[in-house]
């Protein structure tokens, strides 16, 4: 059997064929993000249809066969954008992403104590999560929330978009902050405080189950042979869990994606809010997570590169053969990076939190500072698995996926500041567009098949490396203290007038 996995991702979509466990092929398109003010971040539907779109015409012109041959189709997508719709099914506005931080004073809001939220959804209130963002529309937008008549996750507009049906997976919805998460089912005391009830809300299915088949218009666009069912899905992380087999309890892996996870597979619901620990449905049935979430992890390498106007792929050679040379920087030209770029989650809970570099001196070169980035993001995710283990979950071990896990330097310094082993896994960097494929095929003839995937390399912590992480970490985590402190910097242009002459 054939299915096809979509994964709306936040830098791109990305479609996969799969015939059984074989991967036929992979197309993607890419996606821009809108900031039009500081802490916002946004994007328009339209454009995660168009890029889809792209993706399925890619598709058909490079495997006409392989596509017409599709029976069902599994959905994966970016959590926590509030896509916000009228009566018409008309967009509203442009979605407000997950890692949009305008929402603070919201948070404070849902977290009054008779609202019981950490006890109902197993989660703070985050400003990027979904709840709070309804808020702040309320509050800003009150003639865009009068005519609001559903609110969609990324995916379930897509899922609308693509067979007409008001549908949203538990581990999806689980970050919405209206889930009842130990029930697996909409909350009605969350749904009110945010003026909303289950009519606002798609049916909740699970990430296996059906959900409609594909319209009539789009199977005709890309000549299926019959109209593919629809399976419910996953939020990204629960589908790259089952992208990589970690659908057992106490199965982990390791996201270093646009935004970094650490994900620890449950046998019920664990909430740990308290350290910023998510505790959210699987797409399982039956089954739970544990995770920590960074904000800013590959997505820290990609904007150091953007400021360098340097490759990343450029800019890790860079590092990798300073290491050869036994150069690296001890002292006058090492430094500090903190990636706090868009806020933090766990274990900080910080949406106005800003990153940086600290301790430059005119010895630093740029190679110094891209290790600064890698061991950053390292260092984050350190935070996360002291957190997980406070909750109560230790981690032996975790497989790899996301587009940094590539990365060979990089996932080296993640198993040495971890003090834990890692492996990188076959087709890690398509594992939400895998994992959606594969619940695909279960909707489609019940069969459940998610084996985990070969590894092909494993990191063994260094034990040196080792030690002098465990004593520049903990140097590092003062930074937080301090950078929470520091100032917003403004930009002051009024005595700032142009030369009205050609300089000489």
């Amino acid at each position: 059997m054939i299915t096809l996995g979509i994964d709306l991702g936040t830098s791109g979509v990305k479609a996969l064929l799969l015939e059984d466990e074989r991967q036929l092929a992979v197309a993607s398109a890419p996606l821009t993000v809108s900031r039009p003010h500081p802490g916002w971040s946004e994007q328009a539907p339209a454009d995660w249809w168009r890029a889809t779109c792209e993706c399925l015409d890619a598709l058909k012109a490079g495997h006409p066969r392989a596509l017409t041959a599709v029976r069902a189709i599994g959905l994966s997508g970016q959590m926590h954008g509030a896509t916000l719709l009228g009566a018409d099914g008309a967009v509203l506005r442009p979605c407000i992403l997950w890692n949009d931080g305008r929402s603070e004073a919201e948070c404070i809001e849902l977290e009054r104590p008779d609202l019981q939220l950490r006890q109902r959804a197993g989660n703070p209130a985050m400003p990027g999560f979904t709840a709070p963002k309804l808020l702040w529309v309320r509050r800003h937008e009150p003639e865009v929330y009068a005519r609001v008549a559903k609110v969609l996750l990324p995916k379930a507009w897509l899922r609308w978009q693509l067979c007409g049906e008001y549908a949203e997976d538990l581990s999806d919805a689980s970050g919405t902050l209206w889930l009842d998460v130990g029930a697996r089912a909409w909350s009605a005391p969350l749904l009110a405080a945010c003026g909303l009830d289950e009519r606002h809300m798609p049916r909740l299915v699970e990430g296996t189950a059906p959900t409609g088949r594909l319209r009539a218009e789009w199977v005709a666009r890309w000549g299926f042979e019959q109209a593919p069912v629809l399976a419910g899905g996953a939020g990204d992380n629960a589908a790259g869990a089952v992208g990589v087999g970690a659908v057992t309890p106490g199965d982990a892996f390791l996201s270093l994606g646009t935004s970094g996870v650490l994900w620890a597979t449950t046998a019920g619901f664990a909430p740990a809010p308290d350290r910023g620990v998510h505790a959210f449905c699987h797409a399982v049935p039956g089954t739970w997570h544990q995770m920590g979430v960074m904000l800013s992890a590959a997505a820290s390498l990609s904007w150091w590169a953007s400021v360098t106007a340097c490759a990343e792929a450029d800019l890790l050679r860079d590092v990798e053969a300073d290491d050869r040379a036994k150069v690296a920087a001890e002292g006058e030209g090492a430094c500090w990076f903190a990636p706090y770029l868009s806020g933090e989650r766990t274990p900080h809970n910080d949406a106005l939190l800003r990153g940086g570099f600290v301790h430059l001196a005119a010895g630093t070169r740029r190679v110094d500072m891209t290790r600064a980035v890698l061991t950053g993001v390292a260092y984050a995710f350190r935070d996360m698995r002291d957190a997980l283990a406070a909750a109560g979950t230790r981690i032996p071990e975790a497989d790899l996926i996301g587009g940094g896990a590539r990365s060979d330097l990089w996932n080296q310094t993640l198993a040495d500041v971890l003090g834990l082993p890692l492996h990188q896994v076959a087709g890690s960097q398509h594992g939400c567009a895998l994992g959606a494929a594969r619940l695909a095929r279960v909707a489609a003839d019940g069969v459940r098949l998610f084996s985990k995937p070969l590894r092909q390399r494993s990191y063994v912590p260094d034990a040196p490396n080792a030690r002098r992480h465990d004593r520049d970490f903990a140097q590092w985590q003062q930074l937080y203290g301090r950078l929470r402190h520091l100032p917003t910097p403004t930009a002051d242009l009024s005595s700032f007038s142009p030369p009205t002459t050609e300089p000489a």
